[in-house]
C-alpha cells in the first residue's frame, strides 16, 4: 500500500508540475511582453491572485476532502495568470526599470537573496508548523501571503513604466516580441550573447536546482545518517549562500568586473559540490557548505547582463523569457538528478554532485570567452579610435 501511494504521489505532481508549466510558459511570454507597453502592475496583480486562487482551491480540497485531481485543476488556473514565474519576470522587470546599469548588477542580487530568505524562512518555520499542527493551517499563510502581495502590487506599488502605452492582450505580437530578442537584437553581437548567457544560466539553475533537490536525501543515508535536527541546520546553511553572496559581491565589485565576480561564484559552486560529493562526515558536509558562500554570485550578474543587452521597452520580454529557462531548469533538474541519484549509488553517492560540479564548467568557460572577447573588441575600438583624424 505504501508504495502504491508513493507511486501515485509521484505522478500526480509530475502531472501538477507539468501542467503549470507548459500552461504558464504561454502566459508568461504573453503578459511579460505585454507588461512592456502597460506597465509591470498588472503583470504583478495577476500572477498573485492566480496563486492566492490556487492556496483557495487547495484549502477546499483538503478541507472537503475533494479528489486529487482538483489540485491540478489549482496549479492550471495559477498557470493561466502567469504563476510564480511570471512574479519572477515581472519582479526583475521592475528592478531593471527602476535601477541605474551601474547599479543593476547589485539591485538584482538582492532580489535574488530576498528568494533565499523567504525560501529559508519557509523551510525551517514551516516544516515544523505542518508538525505541529499538519497541512492546512500552513495553507493559510500561504493564502494570506499571496492576497496580501495581490493588494499591495494594486494600491500601493507605483508604476516602473515612464512612457506607458495601450496595447492588446491577446495578439502574436507579444510572442513575436520575444522570439526577436533572439533573432533581431537591437546590436548584432547581441544575438549570441543572449544566446550563450542564456546557456549559461540554464546549466548554472539547472545544477543548482538538481543538487538542492538531493541534499536531504544524501544526508539521511549512510555514512551521514543525519537526523532531523542536522537536516534543518543544513537546510538553512544552504539557503545562507544567498546572504553570503550578497555580501561577496558587493564587496568584490569595488576591485573587479562584475563577469570575474561570477567567475569567483562558479568557483565556489564547483569546489562545495565537489568537497560535498565525498563528505563522509558531517564536519565535511558542513566545509562543504561553507566552501558555497559565494555559489549564488553568478546568476546575479547573467540577469544584469541579459538586461543590458536589450532596450528598455524589453525588459518585460527578456525576463518572461529568463523565467521561462528557469521553469524549464527545474524540470530538467528533476529528471537529471533524481535518476541519476538511485542509478549511482553503487559505486559513488555523491556522484550527482560531482556531475554538476563538472557540468559548471561549461558556464565558466561561455563567462570567460565573452570577457576575454568583449575586452578585446573594446582594445581594437579604441585603438582604432585614436587613431582617427
Amino acid at each position: 500500500l505504501l508504495q502504491e501511494v508513493e507511486a501515485l504521489v509521484s505522478h500526480w505532481n509530475l502531472y501538477i508540475n507539468l501542467g503549470g508549466f507548459f500552461v504558464s510558459l504561454f502566459s508568461v511570454t504573453l503578459f511579460g511582453s505585454w507588461s512592456d507597453s502597460v506597465g509591470r502592475r498588472p503583470a504583478l496583480i495577476l500572477p498573485a491572485a492566480g496563486m492566492a486562487l490556487q492556496t483557495a482551491i487547495y484549502l477546499l480540497v483538503m478541507y472537503l476532502e475533494l479528489h486529487v485531481a482538483f489540485f491540478l485543476l489549482g496549479r492550471l488556473l495559477s498557470g493561466l495568470t502567469g504563476d510564480y514565474n511570471l512574479i519572477l519576470a515581472g519582479c526583475f522587470s521592475y528592478v531593471a526599470d527602476t535601477s541605474e546599469r551601474r547599479a543593476r548588477t547589485f539591485r538584482v542580487a538582492i532580489l535574488e537573496a530576498c528568494l533565499g530568505c523567504a525560501g529559508m524562512l519557509a523551510s525551517i518555520g514551516g516544516g515544523q508548523w505542518r508538525k505541529a499542527q499538519g497541512y492546512i493551517n500552513p495553507f493559510w499563510l500561504a493564502f494570506a501571503a499571496s492576497l496580501a502581495a495581490t493588494l499591495y502590487a494594486a494600491f500601493f506599488l507605483r508604476e516602473s513604466v515612464e512612457q506607458k502605452r495601450e496595447a492588446k492582450l491577446l495578439t502574436l505580437s507579444h510572442y513575436k516580441a520575444v522570439f526577436r530578442l533572439y533573432t533581431a537584437p537591437e546590436h548584432p553581437s547581441s544575438r549570441w550573447k543572449l544566446a550563450l548567457y542564456s546557456l549559461a544560466f540554464f546549466l548554472i539553475v539547472t545544477v543548482h536546482f538538481g543538487a538542492k533537490d538531493l541534499y536531504v536525501l544524501y544526508e539521511l543515508g549512510f555514512p551521514l545518517c543525519w537526523a532531523s535536527d542536522l537536516i534543518g541546520y543544513g537546510s538553512a546553511a544552504s539557503y545562507l549562500a544567498y546572504l553570503s553572496s550578497l555580501a561577496g559581491l558587493r564587496l568584490l565589485q569595488l576591485c573587479l568586473d562584475d563577469t570575474w565576480v561570477a567567475e569567483l561564484g562558479l568557483i565556489s559552486n564547483i569546489a562545495g559540490l565537489v568537497v560535498i560529493s565525498l563528505a563522509t562526515t558531517t564536519a565535511l558536509m558542513f566545509t562543504g557548505y561553507g566552501i558555497l558562500f559565494l555559489s549564488m554570485a553568478a546568476t546575479p550578474v547573467i540577469r544584469s547582463k541579459l538586461s543590458k543587452l536589450v532596450s528598455e521597452t524589453e525588459q518585460g520580454a527578456l525576463f518572461a523569457s529568463v523565467a521561462c529557462v528557469e521553469g524549464l531548469c527545474s524540470l530538467v533538474a528533476t529528471g537529471v538528478f533524481n535518476s541519476l541519484y538511485p542509478a549511482t549509488l553503487h559505486f559513488m553517492r555523491g556522484f550527482p554532485f560531482l556531475f554538476g560540479a563538472i557540468i559548471l564548467l561549461i558556464p565558466a568557460a561561455i563567462l570567460g570567452w565573452i570577457q576575454i572577447w568583449d575586452s578585446k573588441h573594446n582594445y581594437n575600438h579604441f585603438q582604432d579610435a585614436s587613431l582617427a583624424p
